[in-house]
């Protein structure tokens, strides 16, 4: 048990850990690889570095500051997020690493993994959000009980969201749109041909690939690449709004003792405004964990 984990190993998140560790809490910071931070070549307009620096250098310091501190770095994909079933007002996150899934529980969670991710660019997605394609097994799933589903994606969060729909959807199957599908744990049905376009009328009814074959589906949940802020805020029920995560003040959002900082929650997209928002976050936990 944790008292906190964030998910994210950007200038948000890692602010966020420091201050929480040095008041004396356990803390984890959860994150499979690289922030959108390490792709800037140059920084040049952050305080403290008279001759810039760069994006990926500035994150290494950051985390290795955080460990220097006693914060623990999980370097493992975070795919889940969910209330625990064992204790009583805890969170549980589900990491992946090669297939193999690991349950951490916490009492507070942080969402810091970054803006959005684009989806896919397959037609037909856009115009079937609400009528058959989904972004969240969690969220939606129930609604596809006994029908024939797929997920859209080809790695670990791809098939976590699969293993959610088993139990309820008549078929589950995974269409990687190309991609080569990371190892078959449930003997499901992988179909890595690439995607043309979703059809259907009022909702989805078949997915068209580009060697002309057809399958007819009912529902698709779009699972590509890693989870989003915004899937995991979903995932909690956590409100959003034009792809923000909405949070008070104290960077809290609408599910208690789960928070949100960085650029997932909107704003001046500028590493300042990720450290000043994982500041707050974390300066609101700390009290709030003291009570």
């Amino acid at each position: 048990m944790y008292d906190v984990i964030i998910i994210g190993n950007g200038p948000a998140g890692i602010s966020a850990s420091l201050y929480i560790r040095r008041a004396g809490f356990k803390v984890a910071v959860v994150s499979s690889g690289k922030s959108s931070l390490s792709k800037a070549s140059k920084i040049e307009n952050y305080y403290g570095f008279e001759n810039g620096i760069s994006g990926e250098e500035l994150q290494k310091r950051g985390i290795k500051q955080a460990e220097n501190l006693g914060v623990e770095i999980i370097e493992k994909q975070a795919v889940g997020l969910k209330y625990a079933s064992t204790t009583e007002l805890a969170y549980e996150v589900t990491v992946a690493n090669q297939g193999i899934d690991e349950k951490y529980e916490t009492r507070v969670i942080v969402i810091a993994t970054g803006a959005n991710r684009k989806q896919p660019d397959i037609r037909g997605i856009k115009e079937f959000e609400g009528r058959g394609v989904s972004y969240c097994a969690v969220c939606d799933g129930a609604f596809y009980k006994g029908k024939d589903v797929a997920v859209v994606g080809s790695g670990e969060y791809a098939i976590e969201e699969l293993e959610e729909l088993l139990p309820m959807a008549k078929s589950v199957s995974l269409l990687t749109n190309g991609n080569k599908a990371i190892e078959n744990r449930n003997n499901i049905e992988i179909n890595e041909k690439e995607i043309q376009e979703f059809r259907g009328d009022t909702k989805i009814k078949e997915v068209l690939f580009k060697d002309g074959t057809k399958k007819e589906l009912d529902g698709v949940f779009i699972a590509e690449g890693v989870a989003s802020s915004i899937d995991f805020a979903k995932k909690i029920g956590a409100n959003v709004e034009n792809n923000n995560i909405i949070v008070n003040e104290e960077m809290e959002t609408t599910v208690k003792n789960v928070y949100a900082c960085g650029d997932c929650t909107g704003g001046i997209l500028q590493v300042s405004k990720a450290v000043y928002d994982g500041t707050k976050a974390g300066l609101a936990i700390i009290k709030r964990l003291r009570k």
